[in-house]
């Protein structure tokens, strides 16, 4: 299943949960590819790419120059690969303007290896831009990362409404997973009434398992590391693992009826 990390709002942990959910899946024996379709490249370095200068990137394969196998790196994590970004995928944009069904040049690239996967998780840049239209056209689902604060629900609206203008023109078999709460703390009140709110709005679609703020969360990044390998034990990895549970107990019956 091709599952996309999405919001257009920066810094609700984007970046840190696909990587981290990447990582766990891949912990609890499922197969999976990090796709990082942010020019900032900060799910690369997240698993260990830092030096991508003579890497073939996902830049060369939306683009055309690269077949998508020779982007695939393994990282030294149980069962995760991953397809690293770099900075030049921001101008990508503007080449792929003038490419016909420019919309579905990434889900051309990964039909070809999506059976070699259990999950295939993409880091879309935090904006809707082309390279996010092209994320959620290639994907089963998406799941939306939202911090605990007041703006929350305002974002997940305006996200929605994208979302579902890519339903009806490119991709209408597109499901959102699941709302995912990052940065939660259970001391305030404030966030106690933000995730009713979620609650009373997507009762269905948000996780069990909410983020809390971590001290070891937010160290592992600066190692090239997922949290689970950084400290097994921290809360932030006990969350993730628990996430990636969730979305398996999730995803499966789709899979299962597909006859996988």
């Amino acid at each position: 299943m091709v599952i996309s990390f999405t919001n257009q709002k920066g810094g609700v942990g984007k970046t840190t949960s696909a990587v981290n959910i990447a990582a766990s899946l891949g912990a609890l024996d499922e197969k999976v590819l990090l796709v990082d379709m942010d020019p900032q490249g900060n799910a690369s370095t997240g698993v260990g790419l830092i030096d991508r200068n003579d890497t073939c990137t996902i830049y060369e394969v939306i683009t055309g120059e690269a077949p998508v196998e020779a982007a695939i790196y393994t990282t030294e994590f149980k069962n995760l690969d991953v397809i690293p970004s770099v900075i030049g995928l921001a101008g990508a944009e503007l080449e792929m303007t003038q490419i016909e069904n420019r919309e579905r040049l990434l889900k051309r690239a990964l039909d070809s290896v999506r059976d070699k996967y259990d999950y295939i998780i993409i880091d879309c840049p935090p904006s809707l831009s082309l390279l996010t239209v092209n994320a959620l056209v290639a994907s089963d689902g998406f799941i939306i990362p939202v911090q605990c604060e007041y703006y929350a629900l305002e974002g997940l609206v305006q996200l929605m409404n994208s979302v579902a203008v890519v339903k009806e023109y490119y991709n209408p078999h597109l499901s959102l997973v699941g709302v995912l709460v990052t940065m939660y703390n259970a001391r305030l009140n404030f966030s106690g009434r933000i995730m009713e709110d979620l609650r009373n709005h997507y009762p269905d679609e948000l996780f069990k398992t909410a983020v809390t703020r971590n001290v070891r969360l937010s160290e592992a990044p600066a190692f090239g590391t997922p949290v689970l390998y950084y400290d097994k034990f921290s809360k932030g990895a006990q969350s993730y693992l628990a996430l990636a549970q969730e979305i398996i107990e999730r995803t499966a019956p789709e899979e299962n009826a597909d006859g996988e």
